[in-house]
């Protein structure tokens, strides 16, 4: 067989995709794909789901275990008659990395073709700014990562990226970073890494590493909503990440729901974010403080040169600080009132709360399904779940690396 790179990116319809090697390389794709979603199974399994004959799937099958894709269990019971085997993926076959950018570290992660975690690393020495430096430290810790993270790079067939702001997954295209470049995000890490590149939001990273990881697999309508240093959400129809026209479905937090004459990041007034985001959050208790009001967090305040950050202000909220109490519980009931609108069109069977205001616990949910009972339709209301995640820090670059995988597969 050619390298895994190469196969895996052959094209169904490219000019020279016809004959018995490249329809076998089509069927052997399929069932790695099928092997990644439902596990292991027999070669009858193999021939029904993907219908087509065994002594056909028996020769691809036996071409994969000998390229070492592939691995035979041996035997499993049967209630009578000939026991057939039982294949699976092997274990070091295939690999996949996920990236998290945020805005004072990176998460990066290496995924077996089953979503199951091999290594991660936290890179916490970096600042997400629009500028060429930026960049360059981007790239590097990334170049870093995969040399050092301990599989093969022959074997790692793909790079997921979740970066925050409005990114196009079509085109690998950033329209918040590094913005002055001429080519686009993805061409430059490719460039950088020699590695197939995904350029993903960082909120639909999260929602799709929550619904692969983090449920049970009967829930087919989801919210993610990612309440961090600005506002998203992650939409999950039918068991599919929703994505809209042009990609940039999500942008929840540049919804105008307040009247207010604050000029939200993205240049419009009144933005949704201007309320309920942790930089909304940051910038009232900074006001509260220059005012003069009371709390635990004056000292850091004044010791950070008039700064301050909302995990700050939920430790301090934990520590019983009024001040921070109030700044998050008013927040939970603003932004309770804005999920109200969303499960009202959406009707999902769950909404999950993610981001650092997460942290918050019942600071921020007790408020939160207050306002949601109190504007939604109640039959709506009723029939839907809310819970803060419950996963890890490194969910969103799972969710990445899951998304690249499905891309190279054909998931």
């Amino acid at each position: 067989m050619v390298s895994l790179q190469e196969f895996f990116n052959q094209s169904d319809q490219s000019s020279n995709g016809k004959g018995v090697v490249h329809k076998n390389n089509i069927i052997k794709r399929n069932i790695i794909a099928h092997m990644a979603l439902k596990g292991e199974c027999t070669l009858a399994d193999l021939a029904k789901e993907l219908n087509i004959s065994i002594p056909t799937v028996t020769k691809l099958v036996e071409e994969l275990v000998a390229d070492h894709i592939v691995t035979d269990k041996g035997k499993i019971e049967t209630n009578g008659g000939r026991r057939p085997n039982i294949f699976g993926i092997k274990n070091s076959a295939i690999y996949f990395a996920g990236i998290e950018v945020n805005r004072d570290h990176i998460h990066c992660v290496i995924t077996g073709l089953q979503n199951n975690l091999i290594t991660a690393k936290r890179y916490p020495d970096f600042e997400l700014e629009d500028n060429d430096a930026s960049l360059e430290k981007l790239c590097d810790c990334i170049e870093d990562f995969i040399k050092t993270c301990g599989v093969d790079e022959t074997k790692l067939l793909g790079v997921g990226v979740g970066i925050a702001g409005r990114v196009n997954p079509n085109t690998g295209r950033s329209y918040k970073y590094f913005t002055s470049n001429p080519k686009s995000l993805k061409e430059i890490i490719e460039n950088r890494i020699h590695h197939r590149v995904l350029i993903e939001n960082d909120t639909r990273a999260k929602c799709y590493g929550e619904y692969t990881t983090g449920l049970d697999g009967n829930e087919k309508n989801v919210i993610y909503l990612n309440l961090g240093r600005g506002v998203a959400i992650g939409i999950i129809i039918d068991g599919k990440l929703y994505y809209g026209n042009s990609g940039f479905a999500g942008e929840f937090g540049h919804t105008p729901f307040f009247d207010n004459e604050i000029i939200c990041g993205c240049g419009k007034k009144g933005c949704l974010e201007t309320e309920v985001s942790g930089i909304a959050i940051e910038n009232k208790m900074a006001e509260q403080i220059r005012q003069g009001r009371n709390t635990i967090l004056v000292d850091k305040f004044n010791e950070r040169g008039g700064k301050i950050h909302i995990n700050d202000i939920i430790n301090a909220a934990k520590n019983d600080d009024n001040l921070s109490i109030e700044l998050i519980e008013e927040a939970g009931e603003k932004v309770g009132k804005s999920i109200a609108f969303l499960i009202n069109i959406f009707n999902p069977q769950l909404v999950i709360i993610g981001g650092s205001l997460s942290k918050a616990g019942d600071y921020i949910m007790l408020p939160l399904k207050s306002a949601v009972n109190k504007y939604s339709l109640s039959l709506v209301y009723n029939d839907t779940k809310f819970r803060i995640t419950n996963l890890d820090e490194n969910i969103g670059a799972m969710g990445a690396a899951m998304l690249i995988r499905n891309k190279i597969i054909g998931l």
